[in-house]
């Protein structure tokens, strides 16, 4: 049976903007992509290393696992917490 579901947890987000101390503060590596030739990162996970695109969003979980976001879905699923 198909039922819907609603995330609730509550993350830290910043959007990537490729800054030296952003790449250097979430242990990020650039690499080559052979086939294009551009530049490319990939931000380490716990799943393993995932590509991450100028303008992705960073979060970061409750257990302070990092993973990357499309900017779009991330603006879909979601909404700013007010202090």
């Amino acid at each position: 049976m198909l039922r819907e579901y609603r995330k609730v947890a509550t993350i830290k987000a910043e959007k990537f903007t490729e800054e030296p101390e952003q790449v250097f503060k979430y242990g990020m590596f650039p690499d080559i992509d052979n086939r294009t030739n551009e530049f490319q990162y990939f931000l380490p996970t716990k799943e393993g290393d995932m590509r991450i695109n100028l303008g992705d969003w960073i979060a970061t979980g409750e257990k302070g696992e990092h993973w990357a976001i499309k900017d779009d879905i991330f603006r879909l699923t979601y909404e700013l917490v007010e202090d």
